[in-house]
């Protein structure tokens, strides 16, 4: 959802276990982003990390399984959530690095490449759909920050406030194939606020 390392395959302190986990991530995601999940396949993701493909096999088992690592990696990457002080800058930090993701060439085409998959893979779903909760429960926090500061009424929903943010960025990507600019994004989050002010996302006690 926002922004991590371009690349899955960051050095990690440790041994050989995690330099091969870091290459066969670095691989999957330049097989992603140069064929996509269905011309991903296990035996050319062991030769781009220079494995082998028994390891690749055994440990990661699919190409799915492949994707759903390397989201958690991505999700491990991401940025913690902004905390300025005020709540327009803080849903306006995460528009930008959502914008940041999308319009990156690696990553932008590694989240395409993920989406895609999502729509006839369910496991590939799986690992989308967590990435997501995860980076969404993640901005939460500056919805409920504001709400203690009295910026938002009281039971503001705070992760779908972060959902309404990024879903116009994520329509223009995915569905209507529109560049993604800064305005689009500033434009988010004036919308996005001035709902949230109002109360269209407080969310009632049963």
């Amino acid at each position: 959802m926002d922004q991590p390392s371009r690349s899955a395959g960051t050095v990690r302190p440790g041994g050989r276990t995690a330099r091969v986990r870091a290459a066969v991530m670095e691989a999957t995601q330049d097989e992603l982003v140069e064929h996509g999940f269905h011309g991903l396949t296990m035996d050319q993701v062991a030769a781009r990390a220079g494995v082998g493909k028994t390891t690749v096999y055994r440990r990661w088992g699919s190409r799915a399984g492949l994707v759903t690592d390397l989201m958690t990696e991505l999700a491990n990457q991401s940025t913690p959530h902004a905390d300025t002080g005020g709540v327009e800058a803080d849903l306006r930090a995460n528009a930008l690095s959502v914008l940041g993701a999308i319009n990156d060439g690696r990553l932008g085409a590694t989240f395409q490449a993920v989406i895609a998959a999502a729509t006839s893979d369910e496991q590939a779903a799986g690992a989308l759909r967590a990435f997501y909760l995860r980076r969404i429960a993640e901005w939460a926090n500056v919805v409920d920050l504001a709400v203690k500061r009295g910026e938002l009424p009281a039971g503001t929903d705070g992760a779908e406030v972060i959902r309404a943010i990024s879903a116009p960025l994520y329509y223009r990507l995915v569905v209507t194939r529109e560049p993604v600019t800064d305005k689009d994004a500033e434009r988010s989050v004036t919308r996005t606020l001035a709902a949230a002010r109002a109360g269209a996302f407080v969310v009632e006690e049963p």
